[in-house]
């Protein structure tokens, strides 16, 4: 069986992490995730992406919100809300008790590698899991109405309204890939980017010390956002506009050419092949879109098929 490492953030790229560990034998798989939406919210460190792609992992998602626990109780954020504190991020009472531990653990000096591998037992994920990178990154993003907003403030307590002028991130010059990713990355036969925001959940692992330089020689693979000229979730389309590009999957694929040999896009957007054809990029069309858990496997499957497909090509 081949090494498949998925890079990963989000809500879409926790679908197709879920499809891919049903596809694969567990040691087969290892998913890197973003960090830059990390961030202390009343003195609690936070990890976003991390713990969406462990409590899919774990069948602890809440499939209704698309972030937080499953059968959440809200007692804290209740008392929040009555002593006129920091509610806009709303945490459920479960998801609290993994934050508090989260940040204990890291106060003892564990990285945030260890902290994560610890939690992912404590929540029984088998999968293994970690985080770009162990420095802190931060996504900031630039608005004329607001200036630079840290990513949550952004993306939950403004709802993604304000228009983005520009983005970046906070810390990324001094981030390095840890040896369990540089290890994991350096083993994979396969790479996956996940259907992911492109700018705001992959690019910050992508910019992590050495990380575009290692996938460039591998099987890299991506998955696009993208459907007819929106995205399933999230802000990607409005992002496009604001940055003055038409949505589009090939607009995706030109993002990650330098480092990608196929690309997997949606039937609706099949006529954009020619174009990614002509980057040397092997375009694969299928149905994208991750409705529920069958969609979830069938996709990892193609998209598995896929890459080996070009692997085995590409070494005869």
């Amino acid at each position: 069986m081949k090494n498949v490492v998925a890079l990963a953030g989000g809500v879409g790229g926790a679908k197709l992490v879920l499809g891919l560990a049903h596809n694969l034998p567990t040691e087969n798989l290892t998913v890197i995730v973003n960090t830059g939406d990390d961030f202390t919210h009343l003195g609690l460190r936070i990890c976003p992406d991390v713990d969406t792609i462990c409590y899919t992992l774990a069948g602890l998602s809440n499939q209704t919100s698309g972030w937080g626990r499953k059968d959440d109780t809200w007692n804290c954020l209740k008392s929040l809300i009555k002593l006129d504190s920091l509610s806009w991020f709303q945490i459920g009472d479960k998801d609290l008790a993994l934050h508090l531990e989260r940040t204990r653990l890291l106060a003892l000096g564990q990285d945030l590698t260890q902290v994560t591998q610890t939690l992912c037992e404590k929540l029984d994920v088998k999968t293994i899991v970690y985080p770009m990178t162990n420095e802190k990154v931060s996504t900031i993003i630039e608005t004329d109405e607001y200036g630079d907003l840290p990513f949550q403030e952004y993306f939950v307590k403004h709802q993604f309204k304000p228009k983005l002028r520009n983005y970046k991130f906070e810390g990324i010059k001094n981030a390095k890939l840890t040896n369990e990713t540089k290890k994991a990355l350096n083993q994979a036969d396969i790479v996956v980017i996940c259907p992911s925001n492109p700018w705001l959940s992959i690019m910050p692992i992508l910019e992590v010390e050495n990380c575009k330089e290692i996938l460039s020689k591998k099987t890299t693979i991506a998955v696009s956002p993208i459907v007819g000229n929106s995205a399933i979730k999230g802000p990607a389309a409005k992002i496009f506009f604001e940055l003055g590009i038409v949505p589009s999957a090939f607009e995706v694929a030109r993002i990650y050419k330098e480092i990608i040999k196929g690309y997997v896009l949606d039937t609706k957007n099949q006529n954009e092949c020619d174009t990614i054809s002509s980057w040397g990029i092997i375009p694969f069309v299928t149905d994208t879109i991750m409705s529920n858990e069958s969609s979830k496997k069938r996709l990892a499957a193609d998209v598995f098929r896929f890459a080996v497909k070009i692997l085995e090509e590409s070494t005869t």
